[in-house]
C-alpha cells in the first residue's frame, strides 16, 4: 500500500468522529433524557478504557514474558512498565490539575465544554496509537488487515463523537466551530498518527499514548458519572450506561468477526 493510500484511509477513520457531534446541540430535553445520554456516552467510554488499557499491557507482558523466559532483556519490560504506568499517571493527574486550576477560576466548576473538551483530548491521544496502527501494517504489506483497521477505527470513532457531545446537551449551546475543533482534537490525530506509523515503528511510543488516553479517559469518565447523578436519575441512568457499554462491545465483536 502506497503512502498516499495510508494517508487517505487515516483520514476515513479520523473523521467519522463528526458523525455523532451534532447531538451536542440538541436542546429542550427532559432531565430523564439528559441523564440517559450522558450515561449512555459514559458507557461507551468505560469500554474505551477497558480496550485501551487491554492494548497498553499486552507489549508489557510479552516483555515480561520475553523477560522471564530469557528471550529479551528483562530491562525492556521494566521499561515498558515505567511507561505504562507513568503515562497512565500523567493523563489522569494533569487533567486534575487542569480542572482544579479551572475550579479555583469559576464559581460554576467545570464545565460541560470543559468534560467535552478533555474527553476529545483523551480519544485523540487513543486515536493517534490507532493511527500508528494503521501505518505500520500498510507499511509492512499487510494491505487487507491496514484496510480492515482503517473500517473497524471508523465504526469505533462514530460512536465516540456521541460520547464527546452528549455531556454538551446541557448548558450552554455548543457552537457548531466548537465541534469542529473537538472533532479535529479527537480524530485529527488517527490521521497523524497513519502518517507517523508508516514512517517508523515505535512499540514504546504506543504503550505511552495509550497510557495517556486511559488516564485521561479515567478521569472524564469519573466527571461523566458525577454529572450524572446530579439528575437524580438512578435507574435510568445505569440502564443507559449498561447500553453504552454493550453498544460499544457490539462494535468490538463486529470489528472481530471481519478480522480486523
Amino acid at each position: 500500500m502506497t503512502f498516499e493510500q495510508t494517508v487517505l484511509l487515516s483520514a476515513f477513520a479520523g473523521l467519522t468522529i463528526y458523525l455523532g457531534l451534532p447531538v451536542g446541540r440538541l436542546r429542550n430535553l427532559s432531565t430523564r433524557t439528559q441523564a440517559i445520554l450522558t450515561t449512555a456516552a459514559a458507557g461507551v467510554i468505560l469500554f474505551l478504557i477497558w480496550d485501551i488499557l487491554a492494548q497498553a499491557v499486552e507489549p508489557v507482558e510479552e516483555s515480561l514474558t520475553a523477560a522471564t523466559s530469557g528471550e529479551g532483556p528483562t530491562s525492556d519490560f521494566f521499561l515498558n512498565v515505567i511507561a505504562f504506568g507513568g503515562s497512565i499517571a500523567v493523563g489522569l493527574l494533569s487533567l486534575v490539575w487542569l480542572t482544579g486550576a479551572m475550579r479555583a477560576r469559576r464559581v460554576e466548576g467545570v464545565s460541560t465544554h470543559d468534560i467535552a473538551l478533555g474527553t476529545a483530548i483523551g480519544l485523540g491521544l487513543h486515536n493517534f496509537s490507532e493511527g500508528l496502527a494503521i501505518g505500520q501494517s500498510a507499511v509492512t504489506g499487510a494491505t487487507t488487515f491496514a484496510l480492515m483497521l482503517a473500517i473497524g477505527f471508523a465504526l469505533h470513532n462514530a460512536t465516540e463523537g456521541f460520547g464527546i457531545a452528549a455531556p454538551l446537551t446541557t448548558g450552554t449551546r455548543p457552537t457548531w466551530a466548537f465541534l469542529g475543533l473537538l472533532g479535529l482534537i479527537g480524530g485529527g490525530p488517527t490521521f497523524v498518527g497513519g502518517v507517523i506509523g508508516y514512517s517508523f515503528t515505535s512499540p514504546l511510543l504506543s504503550i505511552v499514548f495509550l497510557g495517556l488516553a486511559a488516564g485521561a479517559l479515567i478521569f472524564v469518565f469519573n466527571e461523566m458519572m458525577a454529572t450524572s447523578r446530579k439528575f437524580a436519575q438512578p435507574a435510568a441512568a445505569n440502564v443507559a450506561l449498561l447500553v453504552g457499554l454493550l453498544v460499544a462491545f457490539g462494535t468490538d465483536f463486529l470489528l472481530v468477526a471481519v478480522g480486523a
